[in-house]
């Protein structure tokens, strides 16, 4: 017999078997009890535990007594310790068969819609759908391409007549330069005076001689 069946019973040969819903369902509710249990003995074990200690030297036998019912309540909060670990250890087992199940379920059914879709598909009609389109891309890029290109209307020049052309015209401009500085040469130029510059006025024979003496005695200090 499975753990299920010893925890929630058999539904018989026509029975129904609980669905992982129920099972979790059951099982959180079965964990809510004991977790009750366990506050309502560990409340009784302190209450035993402070009966004990109270009567330790008034009344002995009480204080006895009171250890001993303190021993069955912590003997019990073990057991459903030990329950409580089964049982969370179950539920999140079945909690994961139950995510394993719909995600089974959900891939068969994607799978399955997938398969309805690539049933209407032709994969030699793919293909040549996928070269119509390459044709298409091709033929829109060379449009582009000839759109871009200028259009020169027939008319076609020799680039190196062109230059020649161009070099001739220099050189006519530069013939035309070196004229024009040629002919400034015939510019008549103007006549020197023919007057005398006005002299310097010599000094007169008394200041010659005052600078003779001048010199002279300096040249005697010496």
């Amino acid at each position: 017999m499975s753990v299920f069946a010893k925890l929630f019973g058999s539904g018989g040969k026509g029975g129904k078997s609980a669905s992982p819903q129920d099972a979790i369902q059951r099982l959180r509710e079965t964990e809510d009890m004991l977790t009750k249990k366990q506050e309502f003995l560990e409340k009784k074990i302190e209450q035993e535990l402070m009966t004990a200690k109270k009567n330790g030297t008034k009344n002995k036998r009480a204080a006895l007594q009171a250890l001993k019912r303190k021993k069955r309540y912590e003997k019990q909060l073990a057991q459903i310790d030990g329950t409580l670990s089964t049982i969370e250890f179950q539920r999140e087992a079945l909690e994961n068969a139950n995510t394993n199940t719909e995600v089974i379920k959900n891939m068969g059914f994607a799978a399955k819609a997938m398969k309805a879709a690539h049933d209407n598909m032709d994969i030699d009609k793919v293909d040549e759908l996928m070269q119509d389109i390459t044709e298409q891309q091709e033929l829109a890029q060379e449009i582009s391409d000839a759109i871009s290109k200028p259009v020169e209307f027939g008319e076609e020049f020799d680039e190196d007549e062109l230059l020649a052309e161009l070099e001739e015209l220099e050189q006519e401009e530069l013939d035309k330069n070196l004229l024009e500085i040629g002919g400034t040469e015939n510019v008549p130029l103007p006549n020197v005076p023919s007057t005398s510059l006005p002299s310097r006025p010599a000094k007169k024979k008394e200041e010659e001689d005052e600078d003779d003496m001048k010199d002279l005695e300096a040249w005697a200090a010496n």
